[in-house]
């Protein structure tokens, strides 16, 4: 990984202002729109929330990248309103905000993508959209990431970043925002990464469905589902550096790369969880497939008992074998072990006798390492989790108040 802030990727521009999408809705002003625009026509393809309520945005960007996955030149993100369970306005408000980018871009409205988060069930501020979309257009840059990652946040304390710089000469950045309503496929969560790679929209969707399965969707904040999840992936091929065929040197080392910004994306959304404490690495091992383990790792991960201990700094490892238990995956008792970091505390279905006053020392730290093993197979999945604590029930009970 490099530095973000050490490059500007060719041939992309970010502009960020507020519009006072926050002030029509009687918030605190801050900047809430952001334009990412391509100065050529984006090979482009995107993941989206597995929610039968999908966001008028949602909707809008899928038909996009199914009728014109090599000519995208823009994404439009706002903060303030999901645009969410909005109805037929709220789809024909999504339309017209891609009007106006596009005519602010001079370019063709089906060539920009839109993305929006805030509260469900309100319709957009349509005057300061037309009003700001224009000033964001004035204020491209092409170094502005980090302003971007900062505008787009919603209840997340900070910015969401990561980027590459291959050996080969290209460069990947991603920016996201998440802290809560967070669980795999996906999370309440919006990322778009960028490249000036040049790859085929159809490489590029395959390569993105890959890093997102190990990384997007391995993380978990409080099991909730949002309707607005999108990831989206732009190249523009500025570099001239050509991503050849599946297997080949190029693609693996491609796939590689935005794997890695993809999980540092997804590993940042997890340590900012809403009022979380400490992040967890738990791994399942031991499996008969990889979706058993990832099944009983997610059903640990979002177990409400498992997380408050973990806030509580209590090594109360049996939650941990209780929740592996009802995931819905045939397990035997008598085979499985379990280590809070190098700590083993049960061997054979069986407790060991374990120094408790360490294992609660590990249990209070800021970075955990929980790994279960089920003595079934060779399978395993890894899911970054957080604890849960008494600031997520604040964050949320008063979230629209």
């Amino acid at each position: 990984m490099t530095e973000h802030n050490s490059f500007n990727i060719r041939g992309f521009r970010v502009g960020v202002v507020d519009a006072g999408l926050y002030a029509s809705y009687g918030k605190t002003t801050r900047p809430d729109l952001t334009l990412i625009a391509s100065d050529r026509p984006c090979a482009a393809a995107g993941v989206f929330t597995t929610n039968l309520v999908k966001a008028a945005p949602v909707l809008l960007d899928q038909a996009r990248l199914r009728a014109k996955p090599n000519g995208m030149k823009a994404v439009l993100i706002n903060t303030a309103c999901a645009n969410a369970c909005t109805g037929d306005p709220g789809q024909k408000n999504a339309e017209q905000t891609a009007v106006w980018t596009a005519q602010a871009l001079q370019c063709e409205a089906d060539e920009v993508l839109v993305m929006s988060t805030g509260v469900i069930g309100v319709q957009l501020p349509m005057r300061q959209f037309e009003a700001g979309i224009p000033k964001a257009a004035l204020a491209l840059d092409p170094g502005s990431w980090d302003d971007a990652s900062k505008a787009i946040m919603t209840t997340d304390t900070r910015p969401k970043i990561a980027s590459v710089i291959a050996h080969e000469g290209y460069t990947i950045i991603g920016i996201a925002k998440g802290a809560g309503m967070i669980a795999p496929n996906m999370a309440t969560m919006l990322a778009v990464i960028a490249t000036d790679a040049a790859i085929s929209p159809e490489r590029l969707d395959q390569s993105l469905r890959e890093a997102v399965k190990t990384s997007f969707n391995r993380v978990v904040v409080d099991g909730d589902m949002s309707t607005n999840d999108t990831v989206i992936a732009l190249a523009n091929g500025a570099s001239e550096v050509q991503i050849g065929d599946p297997g080949s040197t190029s693609d693996f080392e491609f796939q590689k790369y935005l794997q890695a910004v993809c999980a540092a994306l997804a590993e940042q959304i997890v340590r900012d969880g809403e009022g979380a404490t400490k992040f967890i690495h738990l791994t399942v091992s031991g499996a008969r497939t990889e979706a058993e383990a990832h099944q009983i790792a997610n059903t640990i991960a979002t177990s409400a008992l498992v997380k408050t201990a973990f806030y509580g700094g209590d090594a109360n490892w049996g939650r941990i074998l209780a929740a592996a238990g009802r995931a819905g995956v045939d397990l035997e008792q008598g085979k499985m072990a379990l280590w809070y970091d190098d700590l083993q505390l049960v061997a054979a279905g069986t407790p060991l006798p374990y120094d408790e006053s360490r294992a609660n020392a590990i249990a209070q730290q800021e970075n955990i390492t929980v790994r279960l093993d089920l003595g079934l197979g060779s399978q395993s999945a890894v899911v970054y989790t957080c604890d849960l604590s008494h600031d997520y029930v604040s964050i949320n009970g008063h979230y629209r108040t």
